[in-house]
């Protein structure tokens, strides 16, 4: 198996636990775009266990207190990439948590809802 997630080197490593880990994004979208990691290989959160989901959502946490504590940012997007159509391209189930800070975008309204062209924007209310 060719997983980067699987193999990461422990001096990437910012925090963990026995099932969870997290690193800083080598891309990052913004400072401190850190990533959630279980140490089970598997490609989706539907894979994951009760237990693993737990550590996962407690992991995040304690990251995002982390970031707080650190950076001081504004505001936060969370979210997974599960499967190639969504735009996954490491298959290895991971969450991305990634600081956004006033004036990081012209317009950050519609958030995650970006992830399809042309979809970010809506006015409530009307299809």
């Amino acid at each position: 198996m060719d997983c980067p997630f699987c193999t990461m080197p422990d001096d990437r490593i910012v925090q963990q636990d026995a099932s969870v880990y997290v690193v800083r994004d080598l891309y990052p979208a913004s400072p401190g775009h850190s990533l959630i990691i279980p140490r089970r290989h598997m490609a989706s959160i539907t894979e994951a266990t009760a237990a693993e989901q737990d550590a996962l959502r407690d992991m995040l946490a304690s990251a995002r207190a982390a970031l707080d504590g650190e950076l001081h940012p504004d505001g936060y997007n969370i979210g997974i990439n599960d499967g190639e159509a969504a735009g996954q391209t490491v298959m290895h189930l991971h969450v991305h948590l990634i600081p956004r800070y006033r004036g990081d975008a012209a317009d950050p309204r519609g958030g995650v809802r970006h992830a399809v062209p042309g979809q970010g924007y809506y006015t409530p209310g009307k299809p």
